[in-house]
């Protein structure tokens, strides 16, 4: 068992930055590849991206490519993602998932994440 919890989210404004931190606690934490999602309402829930294990691989939606940078510190077992140039469509709750490479399902799916955190909202305005 993996235990996330997400920390970060606020109000900011539009060209604004944000950086969220997943903190996990269990099971080894740099066994697992490390996902961020957002969901906003009415809407499904999205990839944004991916991190893997040892941190020398990162993937990013086209959506946040650019902006968005994930990041790990396995000495912290924490993940982060820093979010520049904020704006209002990002506005959605952020998600750090768990991936411990057995589940099936494309990276970008949540399906294929093991353990999720309870969210953070991140609201940017105009």
């Amino acid at each position: 068992q993996v235990q996330l919890v997400e920390s970060g989210g606020k109000l900011v404004q539009a060209g604004g930055s944000l950086r969220l931190s997943c903190a996990a606690s269990g099971r080894t934490f740099q066994n697992y590849a490390m996902g961020w999602f957002r969901q906003a309402p009415g809407k499904e829930r999205e990839f944004v991206a991916r991190i893997s294990r040892s941190g020398g691989t990162t993937t990013y939606a086209d959506s946040v490519k650019g902006r968005f940078t994930i990041s790990r510190d396995n000495a912290k077992n924490t993940v982060y993602l820093q979010m520049n140039s904020l704006k209002p469509v990002d506005t959605a709750v952020y998600y750090c998932a768990a991936d411990s490479g057995f589940s099936i399902g494309d990276y970008v799916t949540p399906r294929r994440y093991d353990y999720w955190g309870q969210g953070t909202q991140v609201t940017v305005s105009s």
